[in-house]
């Protein structure tokens, strides 16, 4: 047997009740955190344009988009997933050498899920297939080193996800993790230099194609049977040697993702609850600050501070502000929070936080490169120009595994995120859906999403 099929024999012979009761609690906030993501994303340009091109292209109406409309399940799947990942604001999972959104698969797994009319359990189940074969991938075969982007691993369970949605059987469901594994290899420059639109787009991209690939296996296309250990498979070519014992795997990887507090990238989650915590204890100007210097943990350095994969202090737009140290944290400084507003065109080019990005310096610290992922420990000094200064050490912030985010927690952001879209009763019904899910569908779901309104209420 090869490896694809035993990840196959692995995905087809899951059940509901494999979940625990943590992980299906888990799944649940996952799920209102990125629908809350996904609603807050609506009037975001990008998003807007490829509402247009999925209109202008048409489709079978077998799937819903969130906000309204119908389309056929692989578009359905890159659009919704755009909406999950536009803001920059759903869960993330560390690996000591990748860091991954798995939330990113819920849109190919709703699209399926709704295409096959399956229970709000069974979509349970598939997520977690889907978190437990990307964040394990990620665990054991990092690729960032290589040149690679972290929907690599992404490919693997989102078919795998969609797959287990659409029912399918242990070799089609190998067929459709062949397809998507070989064919959608992606470039890690898409997070390096000045950034564009594709940063926010390129997993909804492997969420569309991974959810095309279950539908060509649906229909009887096969895939590459070697996908991992053939003559330049994965291993060979890309991740080298690696193992997965995937008759030992369980679904609860998901408790070990953590969830955003501020909207910012997950590396300096910890790093701005820090910031704001300074500010609120001090009450200072920021005016008067001479410089910031933060010490921190290897990968943060390297993916946001300015490291290996390049400066952050030319910020124009959003997808560059959001993956800039300096920029963040000089929002939380200057603003008291990060949050899509801190995004926002007119903020990004304003010359208070152009010129206060400028003053921070960021520093790798080996004694914290070596606590990652366990920890996000970094300490913060600010200097100001009357000589003084504050320090502030952290280790982790509200939302990580260490301090897991609530239910409580979850609802207000989801209300924050999708107020200006919904009226109170729409949000209520959401969260009671996504609350009690093993008592709904998947269609059940989608009928409400569709109910909420693309234009902003502002």
């Amino acid at each position: 047997m090869t490896e694809v099929q035993k990840l196959a024999q692995f995905t087809s012979s899951r059940k509901y009740e494999d979940l625990s009761g943590e992980a299906v609690r888990e799944l649940k906030i996952r799920l209102l955190d990125s629908l809350g993501c996904a609603i807050g994303a609506l009037e975001g340009p990008p998003i807007r344009r490829i509402k247009n091109l999925t209109e202008d292209f048409g489709g079978k109406p077998l799937a819903t988009l969130i906000g309204g409309g119908q389309t056929a399940p692989d578009r359905s799947a890159l659009y919704n997933s755009a909406l999950v990942r536009y803001l920059d604001y759903n869960d993330s999972y560390l690996a000591k050498g990748e860091t991954c959104h798995p939330s990113d698969n819920i849109g190919s797994v709703l699209a399926a899920g709704e295409y096959n009319d399956i229970s709000g359990k069974d979509f349970l189940t598939a997520l977690g297939i889907a978190y437990q074969v990307q964040c394990r991938l990620s665990d054991v075969a990092p690729v960032r080193h290589k040149g690679f982007d972290h929907t690599v691993q992404g490919a693997y369970g989102c078919a795998a996800g969609a797959a287990y949605a659409l029912g399918l059987s242990p070799e089609k469901t190998a067929n459709a993790v062949a397809i998507a594994a070989t064919a959608y290899n992606a470039l890690r420059v898409t997070r390096t230099g000045n950034l564009s639109n594709w940063k926010g787009l390129a997993f909804p991209s492997t969420g569309w194609t991974s959810t095309h690939s279950a539908f060509l296996a649906l229909h009887g296309i096969s895939g590459p049977e070697e996908v991992f250990e053939g003559n330049k498979g994965f291993k060979d070519s890309i991740a080298g040697e690696f193992e997965i014992d995937w008759s030992r795997e369980d679904l609860e990887r998901v408790r070990n993702t953590i969830i955003k507090k501020f909207n910012a990238e997950i590396h300096s989650q910890a790093t701005l609850e820090g910031l704001i915590e300074l500010r609120q204890e001090h009450h200072f100007n920021p005016a008067d600050i001479e410089r910031v210097v933060l010490n921190t943990f290897d990968v943060a350095y390297h993916i946001i501070g300015g490291g290996e994969e390049g400066g952050k202090k030319n910020i124009r737009v959003k997808e560059e502000a959001d993956h800039s140290l300096p920029y963040m944290m000089s929002a939380a400084l200057l603003d008291g929070n990060v949050l899509p507003a801190q995004y926002l065109p007119d903020r990004i080019v304003r010359d208070d936080i152009q010129t206060l990005l400028r003053k921070v310096e960021v520093n790798e610290k080996k004694e914290y490169s070596d606590r990652f992922p366990h920890e996000e420990a970094c300490d913060i000094t600010i200097h100001f120009e009357d000589g003084h200064s504050l320090t502030k050490e952290k280790k982790d912030y509200e939302g990580f595994h260490t301090r897991p985010a609530s239910w409580d927690f979850i609802e207000v952001k989801f209300t924050n995120l999708s107020r200006n879209f919904t009226e109170e009763s729409l949000r209520a019904e959401i969260i009671t859906k996504v609350k009690d899910f093993e008592n709904y569908s998947v269609r059940d779901l989608m009928h409400t999403l569709s109910k909420v309104n693309s234009v902003s209420h502002k």
